[in-house]
């Protein structure tokens, strides 16, 4: 795939507000996994039973903090967000989907609703793009946001 297509951000200039909600709760996230790591990282992924937690604890660390970071200024907001769906998946998978099967439908409801905001928001992004107001933009080649256009950002 062409980098033109992979960076294109033609869209409007409200977008940045969702880059900001979803790379920074990421960001920090990644952030928490290492300042926090018995009970955030690699301590948590031995409870919930992920395989390897002193390697895997780090390493999602590490990939919530870059991608996160890249959502956050607009860069290959797209490919960033393709690592953090799948995290988010397993996520849902390894916490959530336990707590329907023991407790039911509401209860997973309560804990799921920021990883269900992050996976719309995620795949809002790699549908979408990064918006007018991104470093993708530039990598476009395309004139930075402003206000001309159809998509004016406003």
């Amino acid at each position: 795939m062409r980098l033109q297509k992979i960076v294109a951000a033609d869209g409007p200039g409200a977008i940045l507000f969702i880059r900001l909600l979803v790379g920074g709760v990421f960001f920090l996230e990644g952030i928490k996994k290492f300042l926090f790591a018995e009970q955030w990282g690699a301590g948590r992924f031995a409870r919930i039973g992920i395989p390897a937690p002193g390697i895997m604890g780090p390493f999602v660390g590490v990939v919530e903090i870059v991608c996160g970071f890249l959502i956050l200024i607009g860069l290959l907001t797209r490919v960033a967000s393709i690592p953090l769906v799948v995290n988010i998946g397993v996520a849902i998978a390894t916490t959530k989907i336990p707590i329907l099967l023991r407790n039911g439908f509401w209860p997973m409801e309560a804990e799921a609703r920021t990883d269900y905001s992050m996976l719309m928001g995620l795949l809002f992004l790699l549908l979408a793009g990064a918006g007018c107001w991104s470093v993708d933009k530039r990598l476009a080649g395309k004139t930075p946001a402003g206000a001309r256009g159809r998509y004016s950002g406003a």
